[in-house]
């Protein structure tokens, strides 16, 4: 069973995909959303496009709204990538937070957005992420929807824990299936779970101090 947060870690990153479909060995992700919280503050986000080398699943384009043409048309305004380079990419930002002692929050992360990630950057790009440095398994991941069932094991009057559901039930603002806004979702989620676990009291020190040029947050 996960963990109970009683504390915010320093600095957690938000993760979140919107993808081709929902099977982690063969669709693609099609958009990515980070966003970096220092002493629970946003600091910094990023979210990118990737045209994909399949097709958009009728199913998944109705959750998300994002179709071959759609992603062809945000390349006046947004960072769109070929498969190729938004996996590196990713797993880029990924290390890079790795190597900063950051947790990464998400909703079912490990097990669809960072597991697609592993399976599709091999089969495309044909090595591991632990050749390029990333080693998955020593991530520091938090899912809010395990934080949840930790918190409130009781199954009877919650049965259903996905994003959706934990924003509703925090009184946090949906992310509506774009990718950078279900990241903030999830880290919105978790700072709320945090002040549950304390029996309410938002005692915690999340606001950052004051932070100089020199000690702010590094992001690569």
């Amino acid at each position: 069973m996960a963990r109970k947060y009683l504390r915010v870690p320093e600095l957690i990153v938000g993760f979140d995909t919107e993808t081709t479909g929902l099977d982690v060995a063969s669709e693609r992700a099609i958009s990515y959303g980070f966003c970096a919280y220092h002493y629970g503050q946003l600091q910094w986000s990023e979210q990118f496009f990737v045209v994909p080398d399949r097709p958009i699943a009728a199913a998944a384009q109705r959750v998300h709204g994002l179709s071959l043409e759609s992603l062809e048309e945000r390349r006046s305004t947004h960072q769109v990538f070929s498969v190729e380079g938004g996996l590196i990419r990713a797993a880029e930002i990924l290390r890079g937070f790795q190597d900063q002692g950051a947790h990464v929050v998400g909703a079912n992360v490990v097990r669809f957005d960072i597991e697609m990630l592993r399976r599709s950057y091999q089969s495309v790009l044909g090595k591991n992420l632990n050749d390029d440095f990333l080693d998955v398994s020593l991530l520091q991941v938090i899912d809010v929807i395990e934080h949840d069932w930790a918190i409130e094991p009781d199954r009877t009057a919650r049965p259903r824990r996905g994003l959706e559901q934990l924003c509703l039930y925090y009184g946090i603002e949906p992310g509506g299936h774009d990718a950078l806004s279900d990241a903030r979702a999830t880290v919105e989620v978790f700072l709320e779970q945090v002040v549950r676990n304390n029996k309410g009291q938002a005692t915690l020190n999340l606001e950052a101090p004051s932070i100089t040029t020199d000690d702010a947050l590094e992001v690569r």
